[in-house]
């Protein structure tokens, strides 16, 4: 039976108890001020960016470049992002501007391109690795990235400073390379590819960002090359720590409002939504949601829709916001299909929040349907939650009910977001 109604909601804060750096610029400068005896007058350096949205990322970056020319040297922007952007040099400059990453707003060129060197290959597999060619011609370089659990798989090393040199440096064919080995290239080759690149490549520093629960900066530190591995692999274990979650263990529905590249490399971090959707690969045990609904797409995303297979239903807003060329070159490069597999479509918020709640292989009612609401994957301190799935909530110390939200619709059938009908943490 059909489901005609949403059931009544309610808006919850979760109080993390997060740590939080405040001058994210001048920890930067202060950690890079420590090795000024790597620079020299007159030194290219490139630091490289990532296509994810890192909180504060311009500040960070006009920080480094700000210490770099501090010391003499001549600082260069350097795309480190795979595939991304569509897997093209003008697509990861974009990228790159609308994080607010230019010339003008930091102080030093950006140097996109896709070309790449061979500078070793991994045995007994034969795995060729590349590196920028742009990278390699520099006197140093800087690698500057967050780490984070990857979306795809756990092991010592995952989301980092490593996979920003093999895969971010490797461009479109060195991404393809270690992604044509499924995960086991993922959790094994990184590492070592990461190895060659930083003896054939002038890697300096690595500065490493973790974020807190609340999606501020937590810690950031900055890494000489033969320190990066091993501090890599204890800085993983502090981010798994500082990581949110969802305070409950089961849902019918979740709905997220804006999916993104910003947001996560797979739109919706699958460690939020305990959906990770590759095969071999077993789902999260902690968190079972039945159905998922994307609302939308973030405009940082520059169309690029990879992760929009996580969902079940998703909205034709979103749908009409999608590049499938852009999308599938990301996802294939990932290898990972179903992530690109596009979910059922429905016209409005409404009509896809009610079809996901009437296809959960079960009577929902009003009373029981256990549905949560959030703004993405990124930001999960205030969310909605229905009355079905407040005792779950209520388990939680740190969980803080603040009142009934009623869900408006305007005439399309869209949520309001005016009025405060939705949490304000929740819009966008």
């Amino acid at each position: 039976m059909r489901v005609k109604e949403i059931p009544r909601m309610y808006r919850i804060k979760q109080n993390f108890n997060v740590k939080r750096i405040e001058n994210v610029e001048e920890a930067i400068a202060d950690g890079i001020s420590q090795y000024k005896e790597l620079f020299f007058p007159g030194a290219k350096i490139g630091i490289a960016v990532g296509s994810r949205g890192i909180y504060q990322i311009p500040k960070m970056v006009k920080a480094a470049v700000a210490e770099v020319k501090k010391h003499g040297a001549i600082p260069h922007i350097i795309p480190a992002m795979g595939s991304h952007g569509g897997a093209t040099a003008e697509g990861q400059e974009e990228y790159l501007k609308g994080y607010g990453i230019t010339e003008e707003t930091v102080g030093a060129p950006v140097l996109s391109s896709m070309e790449v060197e061979q500078v070793g290959t991994l045995e007994p597999e034969g795995m060729p690795v590349y590196c920028d060619k742009i990278a390699l011609a520099m006197d140093g370089l800087i690698m500057l990235n967050r780490i984070k659990p990857h979306t795809d798989f756990h092991d010592i090393t995952e989301s980092g400073l490593l996979k920003q040199m093999a895969i971010g440096f490797g461009n479109h064919i060195g991404a393809l390379a270690i992604h044509e080995f499924g995960i086991y290239g993922l959790a094994k080759l990184i590492p070592r590819a990461a190895r060659v690149i930083m003896e054939k490549a002038p890697i300096l520093l690595g500065i490493a960002v973790l974020e807190n629960a609340e999606d501020t900066t937590a810690i950031i530190e900055v890494l000489p090359k033969d320190k990066i591995e091993e501090r890599e692999k204890e800085l993983i274990i502090e981010a798994k720590k500082l990581m949110p979650s969802l305070p409950f263990r089961n849902a019918d529905v979740l709905v997220v409002q804006k999916m993104g590249k910003n947001i996560s490399g797979v739109g919706m971090d699958s460690n939020i939504t305990g959906r990770i959707l590759v095969r071999g690969q077993e789902e999260s045990d902690d968190l079972f949601i039945y159905r998922i609904v994307c609302l939308d797409l973030t405009e940082e995303s520059h169309h690029n829709a990879l992760g929009i297979g996580l969902a079940d239903v998703i909205t034709r807003r979103l749908y009409e916001k999608v590049d499938l060329e852009t999308t599938y070159a990301n996802v294939i490069c990932s290898g990972f299909l179903e992530r690109g597999f596009i979910p059922i479509i429905q016209n409005s918020d409404r009509d896809a929040i009610l079809t996901a709640l009437s296809c959960c292989n079960r009577k929902v009612t009003m009373e029981d349907a256990r549905v949560a609401l959030i703004k993405n994957t990124l930001e999960v301190k205030e969310i909605l939650v229905s009355e079905a799935l407040l005792e779950q909530v209520k388990e939680r110390d740190y969980v803080e009910v603040l009142g009934e939200e009623k869900l408006e619709f305007d005439p399309e059938g869209n949520l309001k977001q005016d009025k405060g009908t939705v949490p304000l943490s929740c819009l966008i």
